[in-house]
C-alpha cells in the first residue's frame, strides 16, 4: 500500500509507469532520425520501381499501354515520365536535396498509381504517401543536403 501525505501524489505503478517511460523514450528520438529513416525507405521504394523499369524498357512499354493505361498520356511518354520521376525523386530523396519538391512529384506519381491505375491497393499506396507527407510538411531533416544548403547560403547574407 503507498503512504500518502498532504502534499503527494500517489505512485502509479506497473502498466501505467511502464507506458510513461515508454513515452518518454518516443519523445526523445529526435525528429532528423525519423526524417531520415523516412527518406531512405521512401527513395528504395522509388529506386527499386525505377529499376525494374530501365531493366526491361519493352516489357515496361507494354505494362504502360496494356495493364496501367493512363488516360490522356501515349502510353511511351507516360513510362518515359514515370520512370523519370521515380529515378530522379528517389536520388533527391535519398541526399535530401530539393526534398520538399521530390516529396511532392513523388506524392503526384502515388496519387497517380491510386487514382488510375490499382485504386484498390490505397494500403500500400499510403505506406509510401505517409513519409513522403512526412518529407513535404517537415522538410529532410537535418542529415541532408538541403540542410547543408541552407546554413551555407545564410551565411553568405
Amino acid at each position: 500500500m503507498t503512504m500518502m501525505t498532504p502534499t503527494s501524489v500517489p505512485e502509479r505503478g506497473g502498466f501505467a509507469s511502464l507506458y510513461s517511460q515508454a513515452l518518454r523514450l518516443a519523445s526523445s528520438v529526435p525528429l532528423s532520425a525519423v526524417q531520415l529513416v523516412s527518406r531512405l525507405t521512401v527513395a528504395n521504394v522509388f529506386w527499386q520501381s525505377s529499376q525494374s523499369k530501365l531493366a526491361s524498357w519493352p516489357v515496361t512499354l507494354q505494362l504502360f499501354a496494356f495493364e496501367y493505361r493512363l488516360p490522356v498520356l501515349d502510353p511511351g511518354v507516360a513510362a518515359l515520365l514515370a520512370t523519370a520521376a521515380e529515378l530522379s525523386g528517389a536520388i533527391l530523396i535519398f541526399f535530401g536535396l530539393f526534398s520538399r519538391l521530390a516529396a511532392l512529384m513523388l506524392l503526384g506519381v502515388v496519387a497517380t498509381i491510386q487514382i488510375f491505375v490499382y485504386p484498390a491497393h490505397w494500403g500500400e499506396h499510403l505506406t509510401w504517401a505517409a513519409p513522403l507527407l512526412l518529407i513535404f510538411a517537415r522538410g529532410a531533416g537535418a542529415i541532408s543536403l538541403d540542410h547543408l544548403a541552407g546554413r551555407f547560403f545564410s551565411r553568405e547574407r
